[in-house]
């Protein structure tokens, strides 16, 4: 018999792994402190931030913007300023 899986279950087997990540993580900070072991807990710090600055990077941010077809959205900066999108529009 298959079994399926509801996205319930999903959300709450993915909020699990997140908790247990960060006791894990915290855990290993408590210790690398209480064990005066600074330097490593530095050279883990600045590996993570850059781990992140990577991910970040090549992650395509650009996409999200293409799904939208409002041009209010896109003007929002000129509506703001009273400024018309309308080239060549003369206003007295």
């Amino acid at each position: 018999m298959k079994r399926t899986r509801n996205s319930a279950g999903d959300r709450r087997r993915r909020k699990l792994f997140t908790t247990l990540w960060s006791l894990l993580l915290a855990v290993v900070t408590i210790t690398l402190i209480y064990k005066e072991m600074t330097a490593l807990l530095y050279i883990l710090a600045t590996l993570g931030v850059t781990a992140l600055l990577v991910v970040v990077a090549m992650s395509d941010l650009t996409s999200g913007e293409n799904t939208s077809n409002d041009s209010a959205i896109n003007d929002s900066a000129a509506i703001g300023s009273g400024i018309t999108s309308t080239f060549g529009n003369k206003q007295s």
